[in-house]
């Protein structure tokens, strides 16, 4: 499989804080929840229209799938 290549890391980071957001918002009584859920909108639509996924690499579902693999081993170990 082709690794995801991304002409920046903000796409990958923006992942990453997407899951540590959504994780705040799924704790049991969160604080600042109408704060966070704007966070999670703000950081979902940075990563669907980021302009990689205009691209011929970014068409393939397999690369949102990389994306998400990428950003798996975090949510594992903070789970843990």
């Amino acid at each position: 499989m082709r690794t995801l290549n991304l002409q920046c890391d903000r796409t990958i980071a923006a992942q990453r804080e997407w899951h540590a957001t959504y994780r705040a918002l799924a704790a049991p009584r969160p604080r600042r929840t109408t704060e966070l859920r704007r966070r999670l909108l703000l950081l979902s639509v940075r990563i669907h229209w980021h302009p990689w996924w205009s691209t011929p690499a970014g068409w393939s579902p397999a690369a949102r799938v990389e994306l998400r693999r990428l950003t798996a081993g975090e949510r594992r170990t903070d789970a843990a």
